[in-house]
């Protein structure tokens, strides 16, 4: 895949495509706390409601959004729908605006969530003990955005036909893997625009504790070099590096299969990368791959971002939708250990971004950061001019963070963090964004109310 096929597409057809967003968030009270009780009756049934459900803890609420065939509906719905939700939570709580957690209690006390006494709902809760066991409840407390992206089934058949090589199934597995190979490669950019986890509580973990260069005067750490310790080495990943093969969906359902006939994986969704291939049958993630192919991605590497009301901003949407028809037109190296080496770079960006030393490994051979994403950040300029999608106000904003570390959210964070500590720079935040809401209209949504809450509890 290369300009030349995309440029018989039109502006229309390269952008169309199916957008949604999924959020972790905790729920909070008093001044940091997490909260204990169970999930609010007002959201229901967390099994049967399609947009409001837990993650892993009772006190971890996931949303869930619908796909829109455009950023802009996918952003307003997602926001709007965010801002239902915490305004519907009981009296004194709220959202925590970050993806590293609030204060702790022991490890014992954190609520797994409970998903009902029929056989499906044992299983869940039993996968999440057995998680808990291996990587620890505290670490199960992290938290972030996943944005989920399809190209529109025109769009690809369009392509196809130009291509003409396999079959359509086969084509679009294609599209997505190199798609998913190209975004393992580069991820570490994406960490370093849109990363903002860099502190936490002192009753969080010592792995992550440990990464951080500074005290705030109430005992509390945070980190002056790194973007998003969420994506660093103690943020939650595998126990054992894993990289399986993403040349097709048969060798990449085959090393996950032995992966779990070895121990490394319970099951197929275990497995924590930063991108994921996604079936139409997620229950039955590997047969529905080899079955039916890849439907969608999901791109797992955004932090909650603590400075917007919903968790996301809309121009680093737009850029992540960018950046993923970039990766499906960029040339791929040939460097045998690339896994690795994007690995080495994922953590490296995450842990030390900010840090004038830290050099990325490009094919062996060291380059700093700053000089790799701003050669990325101009073949993306040159990609928009060739296909005539102009977004170049978007990416001028991405070459200012790289150029100007002080204005990314990572840097933001920090100095709010120096000046009054990590817990209330976040309380204060997430209070903020939650009295937002109370101005915010809510445009049409009465039918998401409707699925979403049980108004009557």
């Amino acid at each position: 895949m290369d300009f030349s096929h995309l440029k018989k597409l039109t502006k229309d057809e390269i952008l169309c495509g199916s957008f949604g967003i999924e959020r972790e968030t905790l729920r909070v009270h008093s001044k940091g706390e997490l909260s204990l009780t169970p999930h609010p009756k007002i959201f229901g049934d967390k099994i049967a409601n399609p947009i409001i459900t837990t993650d892993f803890s009772e006190s971890q609420i996931e949303i869930i959004s619908p796909t829109f065939n455009n950023i802009d509906e996918a952003f307003s719905t997602f926001c709007s729908l965010s801002d239902m939700v915490n305004e519907a939570l009981p009296e004194h709580e709220y959202f925590w605006f970050h993806s590293l957690p609030c204060i702790l209690p022991e490890e014992n006390e954190i609520p797994i969530a409970h998903y009902g006494d029929d056989e499906e709902g044992r299983k869940s809760e039993e996968y999440r003990i057995k998680l808990a066991e291996k990587y620890g409840l505290k670490k199960q407390m992290i938290s972030g955005i996943h944005f989920n992206f399809s190209f529109a089934d025109e769009t690809l058949k369009k392509l196809y036909s130009i291509e003409k090589e396999g079959t359509f199934e086969e084509f679009k597995n294609k599209v997505y893997l190199k798609i998913s190979r190209n975004f393992i490669r580069y991820c570490w950019l994406v960490i370093y625009l849109t990363g903002s986890s860099i502190s936490c509580h002192e009753t969080f973990t010592e792995d992550c504790i440990n990464l951080m260069d500074k005290k705030d005067e109430y005992g509390n750490y945070y980190s002056t070099k790194g973007a998003s310790l969420r994506n660093g080495s103690c943020g939650y990943k595998n126990l054992k590096k894993l990289y399986p093969s993403y040349n097709s969906v048969e060798e990449f359902t085959q090393d996950i299969t032995s992966y779990i006939k070895s121990g490394d994986l319970s099951e197929a969704k275990e497995l924590y990368t930063q991108i994921r291939l996604k079936p139409k049958n997620p229950k039955d993630l590997l047969n529905s791959l080899k079955e039916t192919g890849i439907e969608y991605v999901e791109i797992r590497t955004l932090d909650i971002n603590p400075f917007y009301r919903c968790g996301i901003t809309k121009r680093d949407m737009q850029f992540l939708h960018l950046f993923i028809i970039y990766m499906l037109v960029k040339n791929e190296s040939d460097y045998e250990n690339w896994q690795e080496e994007a690995l080495i770079n994922e953590e490296l960006s995450a842990e030390r971004a900010f840090d004038d030393k830290m050099r990325l490994i490009r094919d062996g051979e060291e380059i700093t950061l700053k000089e790799w994403g701003l050669e990325l950040i101009n073949e993306m300029h040159h990609m928009v001019d060739e296909l005539g999608i102009y977004y170049h106000d978007m990416l001028d904003l991405m070459t200012l963070r790289l150029e100007k570390p002080n204005v990314t959210y990572a840097k933001r964070l920090s100095k709010l963090i120096e000046k009054q500590g990590y817990v209330n720079t976040i309380v204060d935040l997430s209070l903020k964004n939650k009295h937002k809401n109370k101005n915010t209209k809510i445009n049409d949504m009465k039918k998401y109310r409707k699925l979403a809450l049980n108004e009557q509890a």
